[in-house]
């Protein structure tokens, strides 16, 4: 298509010269245009809220452009900032002249008005305005470059490891590109660090200045149990949307990328949804993380807070183990005082011309570190141990040789008895 007309256009061009430069803007506006719809690639997927359990994927980790769906992270830094208490609902943004010439969707915000974070953030929820996003950017940000570094830093932490951000509405950029899959665990934040904040995201519609905005997510008005989240969409990314669905206490999370029309998305998510429903009824429920005590500071992406209406799952108490018998002590012969450390690979004297000693490395096992001790201190040289033989077998009082595997917990009784009584016939 695109080679005929172009052949047709230089036709043209050659009969009337005084056309051809127009001609030739045309042609590269048509394969600008022809390039760019190219890129608008298909990518899905599904995930399970509470457990973040993948339900169904393509082309999930394709990187994409998001179009508006980037106000969900303008939403999340304007969340965190009303948290931390920087800005209030009920506080004034000043709309600046890069803000009030921003291309539709808008309200149409005029240079030096304002506007309250509420109705900000609900012109970003319900009509995708581009004005008011450029508003929130310069609030928290003081310019838009500024915020998008910003976003794309709180993307990094949130584990959006595939997203860069370029500015705060999603509007065209090359640079400014994300995935099926972390668009979704973007959606999973907000639901889990901002419930409070999350509920605006099912207004269906919105009133400013007496004119009546709808929301763009028509599956809050046709899909049951949809209460969220962003739409999307340029030329180069087609009809995005990302959609979160609560049915008898198990939430779903759905988002796609390159939808050829709006209603097709539509149809195509529900279909996504229905499926990862029906999956989960079939697998049955699986457990879910018990929550932290407290949620930690933003953008930690492993906590989060499951769904109302579901148990968390606690795992079953470890059974203590009953306390092992400790077996009698065995009284010893008074032996002449130790010189170096038990631990230490330095030979030792125990009285004047005993054979040196090492210690008896894993000698004793199961935790009986006083026998071990005692091996170590006086048994070695009591039964005249050369150089060398301590690490390897400890000789037995009836001429047998006891190896470290056969000093159990059993067995170390019975060997203390009889070192004593060697030593005590040796003395």
């Amino acid at each position: 298509m695109l080679r005929s007309l172009t052949s047709e256009l230089n036709q043209i061009s050659g009969r009337f010269p005084m056309l051809r430069a127009a001609a030739g803007v045309l042609i590269f506006a048509l394969a600008l245009s022809v390039a760019t719809a190219a890129q608008a690639r298909y990518a899905s997927i599904v995930i399970d809220y509470d457990t973040g359990r993948v339900l169904h994927e393509s082309n999930a980790d394709t990187r994409n452009y998001p179009a508006s769906l980037a106000k969900m992270m303008t939403l999340y830094l304007a969340f965190e900032a009303l948290e931390r208490g920087d800005i209030t609902l009920d506080k004034k943004l000043k709309v600046s002249r890069r803000a009030a010439g921003m291309p539709a969707a808008k309200l149409g915000l005029k240079r030096g008005e304002t506007i309250t974070v509420k109705n900000a953030i609900l012109a970003l929820i319900t009509k995708s305005a581009n004005d008011a996003a450029v508003v929130v950017a310069e609030a928290l940000g003081e310019k838009e470059t500024r915020f998008a570094r910003m976003m794309t830093r709180k993307a990094k932490a949130l584990g959006m490891k595939r997203t860069q951000f370029r500015n705060a509405s999603g509007l065209p950029n090359r640079r400014q590109l994300s995935t099926a899959r972390d668009m979704a665990t973007l959606a999973r934040a907000l639901i889990r660090d901002f419930p409070k904040y999350y509920r605006l995201f099912a207004t269906k519609e919105f009133v400013y200045k007496g004119k009546r905005y709808r929301n763009h997510n028509r599956l809050l008005r046709k899909y049951a149990g949809a209460d969220g989240i962003k739409t999307g969409y340029i030329r180069a990314s087609g009809f995005n949307l990302a959609a979160s669905v609560s049915r008898n206490g198990r939430r779903l999370i759905a988002v796609v990328f390159g939808g050829k029309t709006p209603r097709s998305r539509d149809r195509h998510i529900a279909k996504l949804l229905d499926r990862g429903f029906a999956k989960l009824a079939s697998t049955g429920p699986d457990k879910i993380p018990a929550p932290p005590p407290r949620k930690p500071s933003f953008a930690l992406a492993g906590d989060f807070m499951p769904s109302a209406g579901i148990a968390p799952v606690t795992p079953p108490a470890t059974p203590k183990r009953p306390a092992a018998r400790k077996a009698a002590p065995v009284v010893a012969p008074v032996m002449a005082p130790v010189v170096a450390p038990v631990a230490a690979p330095v030979a030792s004297t125990l009285a004047p011309g005993s054979a040196p000693w090492r210690p008896l490395p894993g000698v004793v096992r199961h935790g009986f570190t006083h026998f071990r001790l005692e091996l170590e201190v006086w048994t070695a040289p009591a039964l005249g141990a050369a150089p060398g033989d301590a690490g390897d077998a400890v000789p037995g009082a009836m001429g047998r040789w006891f190896r470290p595997e056969e000093l159990d917990a059993a067995a170390l009784p019975t060997l203390m008895r009889k070192v004593a009584r060697h030593a005590l016939a040796a003395g």
